[in-house]
């Protein structure tokens, strides 16, 4: 093949002599850091001549060279604009947000002269993210002859997309806004379950009132009456009261009592810190009641849940488990003095609901001798209790004050049964958990915890306890 000067010569596996001067006119410069065209990673195939040398045109180097310069600077173009509309950190566009001297001065190139090279013709930076090939080893781009591409241009986070049709959230009927109403003018909620007490939880609102005022306005319907009763912010208007301010910020919402029942006792089981069993007993029956009134299924209840029972959506919305639900409710049928030793949590919840099944009348004979003897009845001598108040013999119950001592003077055994319920649950399990699930995980965590109990701590020796006795 013939050589001339629009030739480029590259070394092949045998270097050349650098003892020697070579021949300008045989031999073309070599290409030192010759890089791929950032497409496909391959350039065009070299021609080899005799003797092992590998010849490329000169056109062929300044074309990878050309379109080099134009991927770089077509890569700095996107990145910029990408910064520019995503609201990227300043020092991603240059100094104080503006373009770099790069994007508005792009590096020029002398125009090739005769020889196929410019004057000040240099081998191309590498764009960042871009490994320049190695000279060697035969080919180009060592032994697979393509560029690594390590680093690519990092891929910006999709801003979630709007849905098509946006709801408006104003709520029908008059514009809401917050008002200041007097305490004169505001009524408790009719037959509210929660109390407000007075206790580390109110001194810190009241505190809190005085030193930043309200975060939360109270929520209240007006009143055929007059005036406006309150459905959530009881505990706000003690803690107004107690601050010395005479009003309450309120929002003023028309509603049925159905929809007055269901937004009071929700905001009361969400924001309470404390709920004791009476008022979770009657809050639940209200809810129940009013659902039952109207005939609401609650928003978020899927298709093949409908026509599932009142307690049971009450269960769902309250994530209660629906037995739970009705042993709740039937504590309301507890007298006020078995109530009041719930509340106190001197008599078990399951005692509670056996005993809820009992005559009022008996139920105060249990209540006096709890008081008397200082201790309740277990669960298992409440279901006794409960199933001899069912009994008759001629017409009466066959529980009697006089039986009701005998079953409490019995010793009392140890009652092994441990009760969970689903709320404390939720904190360590996730509503996909099944009670099979949830039992298998307790038992595996028992397990290793007994292994790491000391021997001393182990099951004790019911033999030599027998012995002793």
């Amino acid at each position: 093949m013939a050589e001339t000067n629009e030739s480029k010569v590259l070394d092949g596996e045998n270097k050349v002599d650098e003892t020697k001067t070579p021949d300008e006119s045989k031999t073309a410069p070599v290409a030192d850091g010759l890089t791929d065209t950032g497409g496909n990673g391959i350039p065009e195939a070299p021609q080899v001549a005799e003797g092992g040398e590998v010849v490329v045109p000169s056109n062929v180097i300044d074309g990878l060279f050309d379109e080099k310069r134009a991927a770089a600077k077509e890569a700095e173009k996107q990145a910029a604009d990408m910064d520019k509309e995503e609201n990227a950190p300043p020092e991603k566009k240059g100094r104080g947000g503006r373009p770099s001297k790069e994007e508005k001065d792009p590096p020029k190139t002398d125009p090739p002269d005769k020889s196929g090279k410019g004057k000040n013709d240099k081998p191309p930076k590498t764009p960042k993210g871009k490994e320049a090939a190695s000279v060697g080893g035969g080919g180009i781009g060592g032994t697979s002859g393509q560029t690594a591409d390590k680093d690519k241009t990092p891929s910006v986070p999709a801003i979630p997309e709007m849905p098509e049709a946006l709801k408006d959230a104003t709520r029908p009927g008059k514009k809401e806004t917050i008002v200041y109403i007097d305490h004169t003018d505001l009524h408790p909620f009719k037959d509210h379950p929660f109390q407000v007490r007075n206790d580390k939880d109110m001194q810190s609102l009241v505190d809190s009132v005085k030193e930043r005022g309200f975060d939360q306005a109270a929520l209240v319907r007006p009143r055929e009456e007059g005036g406006y009763e309150i459905v959530a912010g009881h505990r706000r208007q003690a803690a107004a009261m107690a601050a010395g301010l005479k009003n309450l910020p309120c929002v003023v919402r028309e509603m049925t009592d159905e929809q007055a029942i269901l937004a009071m006792t929700e905001s009361n089981f969400t924001y309470r810190s404390e709920i004791v069993a009476s008022e979770r007993a009657a809050a639940l029956k209200m809810q129940l009641d009013a659902i039952k009134r109207q005939g609401e299924r609650f928003s978020g209840v899927a298709e093949g849940d409908i026509g599932k029972r009142s307690n049971e959506i009450i269960a769902e919305k309250n994530k209660m488990g629906a037995k739970t639900v009705q042993r709740y409710i039937a504590l309301n049928n507890l007298t006020p003095d078995l109530m009041k030793f719930v509340d106190d949590k001197k008599v078990p919840f399951m005692a509670a609901f056996e005993m809820s099944y009992i005559n009022p009348k008996n139920q105060d004979y249990i209540a006096m001798t709890i008081d008397t003897q200082g201790s309740p009845p277990t669960h298992a001598q409440a279901i006794r209790m409960r199933e001899l108040d069912a009994k008759k013999l001629n017409g009466k119950s066959m529980l009697t004050p006089d039986v009701i001592d005998g079953i409490m003077l019995e010793e009392k055994k140890e009652d092994r049964k441990v009760i969970i319920s689903s709320q404390e649950l939720d904190k360590y399990f996730g509503l996909d958990k099944s009670p099979k699930e949830m039992k298998a995980t307790i038992l595996k965590l028992l397990d290793e915890y007994a292994a790491k109990q000391p021997p001393e701590l182990g099951k004790p020796d019911k033999k030599k306890d027998a012995q002793e006795k």
